[in-house]
């Protein structure tokens, strides 16, 4: 299986547009005037601010021309990702060419005016940056981070089978740890219901001023190394345009055809294998086709190539003559009319309409995204006659609740996580659909294995991949989630930066159409674990989330079973955000009944009445929480301060939704300053009890009228320890909650010394039982809210 070679005809088009593409990246780079070289190159033709890349950009539009030729020739569906971080000008070129970019952004049209603002725009403020982002027709995948390219690819091509996904791998990309992870997602493709990712490996020699490690070393090592990923890697090798048209489009032909023939196999014979998928390894020179060297030093195939390969153009005469010449060599004037138009001629070499990689469907997802068909969450709910006195581990419901969304939604969600589905108390979903798995078997797999070659759940241990995954198919169009434990959602911080960025982004962007939110559940959380210890103790994710735009980012801090139910549903109904919702999957007391819950979650946050006795008149102190653990215990402080000043008036309040503490004027789900004020008084002391780090709450809450807030929660303190010890060490226990309440409110500042000493007397009684017995007492471990009407 080969593919044809180009004629002669092919082999000119081809080259000629490839040096539109070229001029395109180099009017990009430099001009800001003078577009088509209708007159000599001047020092005031050229942008004042010189960025963008150079390197990779060349290769990148060969690449994209080659694939454009075999997708009309071949009528494919492809979609294109660009993994080299800075090489925009080689794909938004062809997006121009193609005429998608004008169809979009009408100002930037296809005569010399439009062309001038195209330019002008690039990296340049108001205008678009070096990267592929949200703004690129066609883009998925901005890049502006390394090393999630293919992973993105993977999650693209689930479910879409007739799609390909064409991945192009910086070198320098290569090196990172979500890359060398990401080779494997050959082992997660099913080629009868998914579509295919074609890697092409783009070694040009250097990152920004060092060479690459795969680019240096030998051919047989890593000819040895992608096959021992799992791949069939084709080289494409050289310099010589014409000989690198002639052997790049051959072997896009033949990986494609070899793709098709295997799907066709395995959806003919209904048996899902997993062949050595092909892959390209392009090496060519970086920055191909820039001056051999400039000033006595090397440009074309070294580092010097990398960004911007001429900086002085503005001031260095020479370097403008460089830079005019090696403009029009590449012969605009038969590449565009005396209007600025590129000629017919060239343009019929680029598919039509929706087959064009820029205007493909599937890179603009929310055009083929369909609505979730939900189950009645409220079927699944725990049935709660008094608040505080059953325990249910809190994430059960929810894995039936997935179940059941799965069942009804088989072809467009999928639940992902690095290796922890069961262990994260979600394994109901297994009833309905396996793991996938299309690697060897063992018999002993069929004992509770779950493995599955059509399974839809999708795990790795590594969450740069399964996050990765998750967010392309987010992108183009469909639903899932993914469960995580809350110390390891940090490796993928920086992911989910990028991602929130890149909604943030397309939110301004009125072609850019609605997708799925990205939902995490952030589970096996930092007070239940005794066993782990200090490694597994990090709540610091959502201070990372808070960082990010409030037009995208939500918190929910779910306290029991029915409310987790309630946020989840919500989360997988909504749009264009990214929602954090942390539960901890063991036995947890329950507050709320299912109509309770649904209005507290609605709200975000509220006054729960059977806690507080200020209903007659002002409350002497607030008590709040956010997160399960601290509920209970901050409700245990008041329960223990209530039965020793029966007089003192508290009024408690549970947080769901973290943005409601933040101004109304900060983010759009903030309470208003009257509404924070009437529910946290103005003058009151507040005693809140919080999953994660403090000064989060102080951070939300800082512009507030009542400025005697004291936050409780996690401060580094940990190791090996009970429930209630570790509690203690951080200060978020019952007692430590009590004796802050004596400390703050006036009227018990003198009369509170033996109540606090009794609540001391009490710590060193747990923590002697902990010590002793390895776990805590039976008066901590069954407590349970008391109501005196039950």
């Amino acid at each position: 299986m080969q593919g044809s070679p180009l004629t002669s005809e092919e082999l000119r088009k081809t080259n000629a547009y490839w040096r539109a593409c070229k001029y395109l990246a180099l009017g990009m780079i430099y001009l800001q005037e003078n577009p088509l070289l209708k007159e000599p190159l001047k020092p005031e033709h050229i942008k004042n601010r010189l960025l963008g890349h150079w390197g990779s950009s060349p290769g990148l539009a060969f690449i994209y021309i080659h694939l454009n030729r075999l997708i009309k020739k071949l009528e494919q569906d492809v979609i294109f990702m660009a993994g080299p971080g800075h090489g925009a000008p080689g794909v938004l070129g062809p997006c121009y060419l193609e005429g998608t970019y004008s169809e979009i952004y009408p100002d930037k049209s296809e005569d010399v005016l439009g062309l001038r603002d195209f330019f002008r725009q690039f990296s340049f403020p108001g205008g678009i940056g070096s990267h592929c982002t949200p703004e690129t027709p066609g883009s998925i995948h901005e890049g502006g981070e390394l090393g999630y390219v293919l992973s993105h690819a993977c999650g693209a091509a689930f479910d879409n089978p007739e799609l390909i996904v064409a991945a192009v791998v910086g070198d320098g990309e290569s090196e990172t740890g979500p890359l060398a992870t990401s080779w494997h997602i050959s082992k997660f493709l099913n080629p009868i219901r998914d579509g295919a990712v074609l890697p092409i490996l783009h070694l040009n020699g250097y990152k920004i001023n060092n060479p690459t490690l795969l680019a240096r070393i030998s051919h047989q090592e890593l000819e040895e190394l992608m096959r021992g990923y799992g791949w069939t890697p084709h080289f494409v090798e050289g310099s010589d345009p014409d000989s690198m048209h002639q052997a790049m489009g051959a072997t896009v032909e033949h990986c494609i055809k070899e793709i098709r023939a295997h799907q066709e196999e395995c959806r003919r014979s209904g048996v899902a294998t997993r062949p050595r998928w092909p892959m390209i390894v392009l090496r060519s020179p970086k920055g191909w086709g820039a001056p051999k060297d400039v000033g006595g030093h090397r440009l074309e195939g070294f580092w010097r190539a990398h960004q911007v390969p001429l900086t002085d153009v503005k001031k260095n005469a020479e370097q403008l003559r460089v830079l005019e010449a090696w403009m029009r060599e590449q012969k605009p004037e038969e590449l565009f009319d005396e209007n600025g138009k590129f000629i017919a001629e060239l343009k019929e070499l680029a598919p039509k309409g929706i087959r064009r990689m820029s205007a493909n469907p599937h890179a603009n997802g929310g055009i083929l995204k369909r609505n979730l068909r939900l189950p009645d969450f409220a079927d699944y709910a725990v049935k709660v006659d008094q608040p505080g006195t059953i325990e249910v581990e809190n994430v059960p419901p929810l894995g039936n609740f997935l179940r059941d969304v799965m069942k009804l939604n088989m072809h467009n969600f999928r639940v992902f996580g690095p290796d922890e589905t069961t262990s994260n108390k979600l394994q109901a979903v297994y009833e309905v659909s396996k793991k996938f798995w299309i690697a060897e078997s063992f018999p002993e797999d069929k004992d509770g294995g779950e493995l599955a070659t059509d399974g839809r759940v999708i795990e790795m241990l590594s969450e740069h991949t399964m996050e990765g995954m998750l967010e392309g198919y987010l992108l183009t169009g469909r639903n899932g989630f993914f469960s995580s434990y809350e110390a390891f959602i940090h490796v993928i911080d920086s992911m989910f930066n990028q991602h929130a960025k890149w909604l943030s982004i397309c939110s301004h962007l009125s072609w850019r159409r609605d997708i799925a939110s990205l939902n995490l559940l952030i589970t096996s959380t930092v007070w239940r674990q005794d066993h782990n210890g200090f490694t597994h103790q990090d709540p610091g994710f959502l201070d990372v989330v808070l960082n990010k735009s409030a037009a995208v980012t939500r918190i929910y801090l779910p306290p029991d079973a029915n409310c987790l139910l309630s946020v989840a549903n919500h989360c997988l109904r909504s749009e264009n955000y990214v929602n954090v919702i942390v539960s901890d999957k063991q036995l947890h007391l329950q507050y709320l009944s299912m109509d309770a819950a649904i209005e507290h979650c609605t709200k975000g946050i509220g006054i729960w009445d059977w806690a507080s006795n200020d209903q007659a008149g002002e409350p002497d102190v607030v008590f709040a929480s956010a997160g399960d653990i601290p509920t209970q215990e901050a409700l245990a402080a008041t329960v223990l301060l209530r039965e020793e000043f029966p007089d003192l008036k508290i009024r408690f309040i549970n947080v769901v939704d973290l943005f409601k503490l933040q101004p109304s004027t900060e983010h759009p789900h903030g309470l208003t300053d009257s509404d924070f004020d009437s529910l946290f008084t103005e003058d009151k002391p507040i005693i809140f009890n919080f999953h994660g780090y403090p000064y989060l709450i102080h951070r939300l809450t800082y512009a507030r009228k009542n400025k005697g807030i004291h936050v409780r929660g996690y401060k580094e303190k940990g190791n090996i320890n009970t429930p209630m010890e570790l509690a203690m060490n951080n200060e978020t226990d019952r007692f430590s909650l009590a004796i802050d309440a004596i400390d703050r409110v006036p009227k018990l500042q003198k009369i509170g010394g033996h109540a606090k000493e009794k609540f001391r007397n009490h710590q060193i009684a747990c923590r002697a039982h902990a010590y002793k017995h390895g776990i805590d007492s039976p008066e901590i471990t069954g407590w349970r809210f008391p109501h005196p009407s039950a």
